[in-house]
């Protein structure tokens, strides 16, 4: 029977009428769903052949879908709609038997190519059942099929997207298909029972899987992971690979390892962060009207002192007028280089340097502030921190970031009976890194606030605020490969954690994920 029934799953109803329009002009029965728990409902009454579910739902997600799916019909083929950042999901729902995964926006190019690939997996095993139905034929009959089985699945190995490279007991290779030879760029007539594992693999790749052939693990402990191969050309190949080790009585026969190209995906996922990173700077300079507006009339407002401190010869006046106007510079100063800072890509600009005296200078240009609004600035520095190899501009201005927002935390406070305190610390962590914090005890935040935290166009300020200087933190701790950490209780302060990875001066630099 033709898989023509098609179960789709999405908690945006615009999305599912879209989806079902679209495959219904096409030919296909569908039944609908808003929700996991609908879904399951859905698929126990209707037995569609496809389900395609979005992997991100409120209650029952699509991975739990997923599983409640494959428990009742392990045949069933589900496509798994993933959003960006979500290639972790993604590569659980595939171990969980997911068919496919196709991104958002879902296009109808994809979606068909999906469905063609799950319905030709439905087409396979419907043949191969009823190859299973015909045991009892002749042998000669049996002899064939083995025949036929074997082109099929040397078929499957050459026409997979998937490049496969298998080695016997010797470690010789004797699997090698042609997206195998893209990605090493060896061809596979001077490769297959010609090359062994160690001119094909580097040393480090070869150590890695003679210790997997070692360990004779279950199929559960070989998750994909990912890492960067290099190319005979010298292109450096993002790629994620699994392995599977074979034996036969116990005795070591061989292993296979499978690697998916991440090139374009790679990509593709750079261009959309650059994407949305555009497009929330374009959002943001829309809502940036009433902002500038005060920055004009704290302008205006300084130069007509000015202009009556010259009139009546006034110092005392000119001098308010003038700390007006600088102060208002310095806030189109701030907003310009917040601007240019989140919409550009920047790679950090590594280089030897002291986090504690970035420490000391932030410390230094904040002070005066401080003082004069009555919030008392200390610091705690790691002496184990010394000269090391990290971004000076992304400490600086991170912890400028913060300090600035735990000062206005402070003065938004409506308990007045407190006594303002900042602390800054910095800490050597683990595996190569440094931490730097910055505590207030201001009025803090509640759960809802928390949350649109790094949003654009978010900011607690009101008309003196833009939303921008958490954004830009979070992009410079991102492009840092660092992460930060929030904790945060009303009324009582807030605490931001930054992790930053270093290198020692001196070192040699190495990336051990590039195999």
């Amino acid at each position: 029977m033709p898989a023509n029934k098609i179960l789709i799953v999405d908690d945006e109803e615009i999305i599912v009428r879209l989806l079902a329009m679209s495959l219904k002009s096409d030919g296909y029965e569908t039944v609908t769903a808003y929700n996991g728990e609908q879904g399951l409902a859905a698929f126990k009454s209707e037995s569609p052949d496809i389900v395609v579910t979005d992997i991100k739902m409120p209650g029952m997600d699509g991975l739990e879908l997923l599983k409640k799916i494959k428990e009742i019909s392990l045949e069933t083929e589900v496509i798994i709609v993933t959003g960006h950042g979500d290639i972790d999901s993604t590569i659980i729902a595939l171990q969980f038997g997911a068919s496919d995964f196709i991104n958002k926006p879902v296009r109808d190019e994809a979606l068909a190519i999906a469905l063609e690939r799950a319905k030709a997996k439905i087409h396979i095993r419907e043949k191969l059942e009823e190859y299973t139905k015909n045991l009892e034929q002749k042998i000669t009959e049996a002899t064939e099929e083995i025949r036929r089985k074997s082109n099929f699945q040397r078929l499957l190995i050459r026409s997979s997207n998937d490049a496969i490279v298998a080695f016997d007991q010797d470690w010789k290779i004797v699997v090698y298909n042609p997206e195998a030879a893209g990605i090493f760029g060896e061809k596979a007539v001077d490769v297959k029972n010609k090359m062994t594992i160690q001119n094909l693999y580097t040393p480090k790749l070869v150590d890695i899987f003679k210790a997997q052939a070692k360990k004779r693990p279950e199929p559960d402990d070989m998750p994909w992971k990912e890492m960067v191969l290099q190319a005979k050309d010298g292109r450096q190949i993002p790629v994620r690979y699994t392995t599977t080790v074979l034996h036969e009585d116990g005795e070591f026969m061989g292993i296979v390892n499978f690697f998916q190209d991440l090139t374009e995906i790679k990509r593709l996922e750079k261009d959309l962060v650059h994407s949305e990173r555009l497009a929330a700077v374009g959002q943001t300079i829309s809502g940036l009207a009433h902002y500038v507006k005060n920055i004009l009339i704290g302008l205006k407002g300084g130069s007509y002192v000015v202009d009556v401190g010259m009139k009546k010869n006034n110092t005392q006046k000119l001098k308010i007028g003038w700390e007006t106007i600088k102060k208002n510079i310095g806030r189109v100063a701030d907003l310009t280089q917040d601007l240019l800072t989140y919409s550009k890509e920047r790679e950090p600009e590594r280089q030897p340097c002291f986090p504690n005296e970035i420490v000391d200078d932030v410390i230094d240009l904040v002070t005066d502030f401080a003082t004069t609004n009555g919030i008392n600035i200390s610091k705690e520095t790691d002496p184990g921190i010394g000269e090391v190899i990290v971004d000076p501009q992304t400490i600086h201005r991170t912890l400028l970031n913060l300090v600035n927002n735990a000062m206005d935390a402070c003065l938004e406070d409506e308990d007045t009976s407190k006594t303002f305190a900042i602390l800054v610390k910095t800490t050597l962590g683990s595996d190569k890194t440094i931490c730097l914090e910055v505590r207030d005890n201001g009025c803090g935040m509640d759960e809802q606030t928390l949350e649109r935290l790094f949003n654009p166009m978010f900011s607690t300020k009101g008309g003196k605020g833009t939303g921008l200087g958490l954004l830009v933190t979070g992009k410079l701790v991102e492009e840092h490969k660092g992460k930060i950490d929030t904790n945060t209780r009303l009324g009582q302060g807030t605490t931001f954690i930054i992790t930053l990875p270093y290198e020692k001066v001196g070192a040699v630099e190495t990336k051990e994920d590039e195999l």
